[in-house]
């Protein structure tokens, strides 16, 4: 382990340490409660070697994925997105990956066999083994453990592809390496880790080419009070005239600004987040209905039933005792 990541190592032990897990009614700032309720879990973590020509293709996933480039080049092809070329330094997180086709600069022929060799315990080569190795990149796979997952990633950038971020292309052998250890605490390690790892990534583009989202939403600084509101605030009631008040602008001006930056109109956006933290706090158990229900900004069990029947079409009832709760 180099210098630099055993100073980045150390740093996030003394993080690990002194933090406890935020639930969903803890005050944080809007994308570390996004990234909180998320629950990142690792599946895979893997370092992959190639030479020469090679390919390796999935069409059968339904994940978030992570890939930093050690050294080299390859070109990624997601579905459904044009190709990109990926360097050493790259990093790349997609919060829902679907498919995609990974290959050498050019690529081997059709029909030429793809299967990767395990060359030892989560590394694996690409390509002939007699082509001496000219990439290397770190690759993982996560889960999130989370009912309302499909919704939160509806947050997110589809694709992250930064360049020269140090502290990302620190953590990741980080990860790596816990992964490969039977430590103790190494479940709670990983957890943060990767929490961390996605707050590090989202964070580090360009605000200006973001698509419409709740980090383009972050860095509207009119609309930033808002969302901190929406999601640190959610037994409070709230409106659109309020919040508007807040920032200094008409409701109709901060009504378009919020849809126009955020994808959604501001009030469903609110509601969205709340049934988020409802369904974490269902799938946990231990409160009532009616405990929910103040702790996501409805007055009564029955309004806050009516609601949740409106989002999910089932009571909140009915989606604890379909989750077993």
């Amino acid at each position: 382990m180099d210098g630099r990541i055993r100073s980045f190592y150390i740093q996030m032990s003394i993080i690990i340490h002194h933090s406890s897990r935020t639930m969903p009614d803890t005050p944080a700032d809007p994308l570390s409660s996004v990234v909180t309720l998320l629950r990142p879990a690792l599946s895979i973590s893997k370092m992959v070697e190639a030479g020469g020509k090679w390919m390796v293709e999935r069409h059968d996933l339904s994940s978030p994925f992570y890939c930093a480039m050690v050294e080299g080049q390859c070109r990624l092809h997601v579905t459904g997105r044009e190709p990109v070329t990926l360097t050493g330094g790259d990093f790349v997180l997609i919060p829902h990956l679907h498919g995609f086709t990974m290959s050498s600069m050019v690529p081997p022929p059709p029909h030429a066999p793809r299967m990767p060799l395990e060359t030892g315990p989560g590394r694996f080569r690409l390509g002939a083994s007699e082509a001496p190795v000219d990439m290397r990149a770190l690759v993982g796979h996560c889960r999130f453990d989370t009912p309302a997952s499909d919704l939160l990633v509806s947050l997110l950038p589809e694709m992250i592809h930064v360049s020269g971020q140090g502290r990302l292309t620190a953590l990741v052998p980080v990860i790596h390496e816990e992964t490969r250890a039977d430590r103790p605490g190494r479940g709670m390690v990983l957890e943060r880790l990767l929490e961390v790892l996605l707050i590090e990534a989202l964070r580090s583009g360009p605000a200006a080419t973001l698509p419409p989202g709740l980090l383009r939403g972050l860095s509207d600084p009119q609309l930033v009070d808002a969302l901190q509101r929406i999601h640190t605030q959610a037994d409070s009631p709230l409106s659109v005239s309020e919040m508007a008040r807040a920032a200094g602008m008409s409701r109709s001006g901060f009504f378009e600004r919020f849809r126009r930056q955020v994808g959604r109109a501001p009030m469903e956006y609110a509601t969205a987040w709340r049934m988020a933290v409802a369904k974490t706090l269902l799938r946990q158990g231990g409160l009532t209905i009616t405990e929910i229900a103040m702790k996501v900004g409805y007055g009564s069990a029955s309004a806050f039933g009516l609601a949740f029947a409106r989002h999910e079409g089932l009571s909140p009832g009915a989606y604890a005792n379909r989750n077993g709760l």
